[in-house]
């Protein structure tokens, strides 16, 4: 994609000269250049993103073809690294270095009499529960769909919009303030309790030494 950008660069360029001995200032020709590129740019990434997509959707129908419906005993879940997740050594090789870091939802499991872990689809890790038996289909090690759930599935998360996790960060900061208002609140009336305490000795103190004065 870099190739086929810098080969439409190399044919807009001349066009740009000429434009330029045509009158054209040179602002409004970087500013044309710079908008078609991000327009080619654009244009690329979403034929790019349609070309991933249709992966992922057949690389999904794949799983679901050779998955198998078993039951398992959840005994936890969490987000790990590949290289922290207890899966086969075989498992991690195969998986691309700059992946390794990444964390990918795992669930933690009894399979019969062994217990595994098992790298989870998203949709499914947000629904299946802990501590509870589950079936779902799994392909290998990996938990394509979940099916059911003694007691049922969790429900799955809402997904917040823009303005809601703009409004949850506003309540969170003003949250923040007014404890952090406590905090300062409560150490200015120690202080001020303090100079008050030493106000009153040193004043008590003054007393006592007239009173002595006065009875010598």
């Amino acid at each position: 994609m870099l190739q086929r950008l810098l080969l439409f660069a190399d044919a807009v360029v001349p066009e740009a000269e000429k434009l330029e001995k045509g009158g054209l200032s040179v602002g409004w020709i970087i500013a044309i250049i710079v908008l078609v590129v991000l327009v080619g740019g654009f244009i690329g990434l979403s034929i790019l993103g349609k070309k991933l997509q249709k992966k992922q959707e057949e690389s999904e129908k794949m799983m679901h073809q050779g998955a198998q419906l078993v039951s398992i005993f959840v005994i936890e879940k969490g987000r790990k690294k590949i290289t922290e997740a207890g899966f086969p050594q075989i498992v991690v090789d195969q998986t691309p270095k700059y992946l390794r870091r990444s964390k990918v939802p795992v669930v933690k499991a009894k399979v019969g009499p062994k217990i595994a872990s098992l790298m989870c689809d998203e949709k499914a890790f947000n629904v299946i529960p802990e501590k509870k038996e589950v079936k779902v289909l799994l392909n290998g090690i990996y938990i394509v769909e979940a099916k059911s759930a003694r007691g049922g599935l969790e429900a799955p998360p809402v997904k917040k919009g823009l303005r809601q996790k703009l409004r949850d960060k506003l309540d969170k900061m003003r949250k923040e303030e007014k404890v952090q208002d406590k905090k300062d609140s409560g150490k200015l009336r120690k202080k001020v309790d303090a100079a008050a305490a030493t106000d009153n000795k040193s004043t008590a103190q003054t007393n006592n030494g007239n009173k002595k004065n006065k009875k010598k």
